[in-house]
């Protein structure tokens, strides 16, 4: 299990570091869990959507798997925005016949969040592990 994650990384952000990174390490699972901070800053839509698709498609190129877990943000972006960017996950999962998760923290509690509401805590970790194994057991 290679973490290539970097915080506060963005989809374009990825996108620019991923062909090294599936160079060097050959997975055979991709476990994709990036937009969040895209939409935090209120980026294009179109924007983050090509880019998922760039880092499924380079995923898929490589003759990896491909997991990805949707992502959500606060409702203070807006109805429309909000609501497309949570229909971003699973119109690419379908699109690509891959595997989604769709929103990693789900049924994280309140209370295992840190202050900003958006980050969960340690204690939040556990959950999101169940959450997320049940779309990567299989795929093992």
């Amino acid at each position: 299990m290679i973490n290539a994650s970097i915080s506060g990384e963005t989809t374009s952000g990825g996108v620019r570091r991923f062909p090294a990174t599936l160079k060097e390490h050959k997975p055979s699972i991709v476990i994709i869990e990036l937009g969040a901070n895209d939409g935090l800053r209120g980026t294009r839509l179109s924007l983050t959507e090509t880019s998922l698709e760039t880092l499924i498609k380079q995923a898929q190129a490589a003759n990896a798997k491909v997991l990805l877990l949707g992502m959500q943000i606060p409702p203070n972006y807006g109805v429309d925005y909000t609501k497309r960017f949570k229909a971003l996950f699973p119109k690419l999962a379908q699109r690509h016949s891959i595997a989604l998760v769709p929103f990693m923290l789900s049924g994280v509690e309140a209370e295992q969040f840190q202050a900003d509401n958006l980050h969960p805590t340690a204690e939040a970790q556990p959950k999101i592990l169940q959450t997320v194994m049940l779309k990567l057991k299989p795929m093992l």
